[in-house]
Formats: C-alpha cells, sequence, structure tokens
C-alpha cells in the first residue's frame, strides 16, 4: 500500500558503530547526495565501492541494499540488508529497512510478511531502548501494514492503534485503521477514520478508494463514482478503470469456466447453484468469525461434500456458489485477466465444495 515507510540510510549516519577512513567517508557522503535525488544507480556502485574497501560496513551495506530494492532486485537487497545485520544486528535502523523489504516488497509472500513482522518486533525493542518515539511508530504502522495485507486485519487494527498512540494523527496509521476496521466489517467506523485521513490528506488515494467502496456498499453510487474517479486521478497506475463486462458477457464467461472445470469435479455440482451478485451481502461476510473480507471474488455457501450428513436438516439445502461480479471487475487490469481470475475464482470454490480449506488451496496455487 502506498505510503508504508522505508527506511533511510543517510539517517544511519549517526549510529554507524566506527568512523570510516577518509575515502570510505567521501564515497558515502556521495551515496547520500545520490539517494537523496534518487540516483539508485549511483548509490548503488558508491556503496559497494565503499563495500570493496570494508565489507562489513553497516552504512555502506544499508545504502547498497536500499538502492538493490528501489531498482526492483529485492533478493539481492535482502541479501545485503542481512549481511548488514549480521555485522551490526542492534542497528534498529537497519532492521527497520530489511523489515519494509520484506513486508512492503515482498507483499504476495506470505512467509517473507511473516519473517518481516518479526523484525518488527526485534525493532521495536530497540528502538524503545533508545527512546526513538518516531520509530516506534515505524515499527507499529510496518506491522499494521504487514498484518492487514495477512488478512489479519483485528491485530492489525491494534498495532495502528499503537502506532497513534506514538503519533497522533499519523496518516499512514490513521490509513491502516481505516482499512482493518473496512476489512472488519465495521462499516461505519471505517468511513469515520476515511472522512478524516481525506480531510488531513486530500490527496490520499487510498482513502478515496475505500470512501468508494464504503459509499458503494451503502448503496450510494454517484458518491462512489466520484470518489472511485479521485482515487484513478490520484494514482492511475494503483487505481486503472475498472474492467467491465455485461450481464450477459459476465454471465458467458461463468459457463465457459463451468465447462474448463477438472472433469473429476463436475458431478459434484449436479446440486449445486452457481449465481453471480455484485457485491458480498454483510450476512456473508460476517457469518465466519473473523469476518470475510467485503473484497472477496466468490463465496461457497452450504457444507461441504464429506462433512454432510443425513441427520441434519442443514445438509438438506442445496451447496450455492456465488462470484462477486464489481470485487472481480476491480481486481483485474485487463479483459482477458478477468476471464482468467473468473475460472481460478470458481475452481476455488469448488474446492471448497469438495472439502479443500485455504491452506489446501494455497498450496493449489488457488488462493
Amino acid at each position: 500500500m502506498a505510503g508504508t515507510y522505508r527506511a533511510n540510510p543517510v539517517a544511519c549516519r549517526a549510529v554507524a558503530k566506527a568512523p570510516p577512513q577518509e575515502e570510505i567517508e567521501s564515497l558515502l557522503d556521495r551515496a547520500a547526495a545520490a539517494y537523496e535525488d534518487g540516483r539508485w544507480d549511483d548509490v548503488l556502485s558508491l556503496s559497494r565501492q565503499a563495500l570493496a574497501q570494508d565489507r562489513k560496513h553497516p552504512e555502506a551495506l544499508h545504502f547498497e541494499a536500499t538502492a538493490l530494492a528501489e531498482r526492483g532486485d529485492l533478493d539481492a537487497s535482502l541479501a545485503a540488508f542481512r549481511r548488514a545485520l549480521a555485522a551490526v544486528p542492534d542497528d534498529a535502523d537497519l532492521v527497520l529497512g530489511a523489515a519494509d523489504v520484506l513486508v512492503s516488497r515482498f507483499g504476495e509472500d506470505r512467509s517473507a510478511v511473516e519473517e518481516g513482522l518479526s523484525l518488527c518486533k526485534r525493532g521495536r525493542a530497540l528502538a524503545a531502548r533508545r527512546g526513538d518515539r518516531e520509530l516506534q511508530y515505524e515499527f507499529w504502522l510496518l506491522e499494521a501494514v504487514g498484518l492487514n495485507q495477512l488478512g489479519e486485519c483485528g491485530e492489525a487494527l491494534e498495532r495502528a492503534d499503537r502506532a497513534l498512540e506514538q503519533k497522533a494523527g499519523g496518516v499512514d496509521a490513521l490509513r491502516e485503521r481505516a482499512v482493518a476496521l473496512f476489512e472488519l466489517c465495521r462499516f461505519a467506523e471505517a468511513e469515520k477514520d476515511l472522512q478524516k485521513l481525506a480531510a488531513k490528506a486530500p490527496d490520499d488515494a487510498w482513502a478515496q478508494h475505500y470512501l468508494g467502496l464504503a459509499a458503494e456498499r451503502r448503496g450510494d453510487g454517484r458518491e462512489a463514482k466520484r470518489r472511485f474517479e479521485r482515487a484513478r486521478k490520484l494514482d492511475p497506475e494503483e487505481f486503472p478503470a475498472p474492467v467491465t463486462l455485461t450481464e450477459e458477457e459476465f454471465d458467458r464467461a461463468v459457463a465457459d469456466a463451468m465447462e474448463k472445470l477438472p472433469a473429476h469435479v463436475k458431478p459434484y455440482l449436479g446440486n449445486t447453484t452457481i449465481s453471480v451478485e455484485h457485491l458480498p451481502d454483510e450476512e456473508d461476510l460476517t457469518s465466519s468469525d473473523p469476518p470475510l473480507s467485503p473484497c472477496i471474488l466468490g463465496v461457497f455457501r452450504g457444507t461441504p461434500i464429506g462433512e454432510r450428513s443425513v441427520t441434519s436438516s442443514a445438509d438438506h439445502f442445496p451447496a450455492a456458489i456465488v462470484l462477486y461480479q464489481k470485487n472481480l471487475e476491480r481486481f483485474a487490469r485487463t479483459r482477458a485477466e478477468l476471464i482468467e481470475q473468473i475460472g481460478i475464482t470458481l475452481l476455488h470454490e469448488v474446492g471448497h465444495l469438495v472439502g479443500l480449506d485455504e491452506e489446501d488451496l494455497w498450496e493449489r496455487g488457488l488462493e
């Protein structure tokens, strides 16, 4: 999500453990200037020149790691952060830099995010020992970001509140708090926080987008459209115009996806209804604890095959799979991607029908 913290290696100048040699000092001064200008190739080159003279210099490693991350070489960046932490394990700024790469840059990788959250816990202790409230805020904030990404929004809400204790009115923490509330289906509270966020940061695209989602759920189509268009204008890369299909085109895509289902699962659909709705209703979302995300692409209603009992009256109702058109259309970037995702979502929900849980589906690439 936009607005997450990225550790600044320039700040580490004050906590280097030993004075660098004169030539290394000059190289790092030039690297700092290049960092401020966003000249990442120069940062990388200068930091590596410094490392050629002192391969464990933590500041040079921090510059190298940050430049690699900005250039998109995440594995190399993480390796550099790990080398730096091996050299200076109690440097809270380095811990934050490594945690940020894991949480913010590897966001789709659950194990990486979990590793980043572990580093946050370690870093918070170091920041508290230094009495650095700003750094404590950044660690609480990054934990909120990571936990929201993992869908652990109740814990994310608690971390966002802790961040706001360190910095009252922190925009990024307020954003994560509002997202957590929305994902927990506490829509009125989420909208209240989002309004506060939009007032403090009128150009925050995420605030506008989530206000659009909240208005859409309230049935205020005009307000939703205005908010979505505002978010798109502010950040067209993050919030492109959704791919849309007519109801007939969407139904046809679902029918085509059903035809492509594996032959061995098709017999299970005989007593299962498959339908399309615009958005999930609150009853479906709050039927589980914790609630399902309002942005889910589909849902399975009923008892999975293998868990049904001839003595249970609930199991005599037909199972149902529902796909949510608006969420699917927002998820996709192209028509081809939308068609593909309809098929993936259908197969995911069929997986629940036959008794697979989320971990089983994740292992099969159907998360």
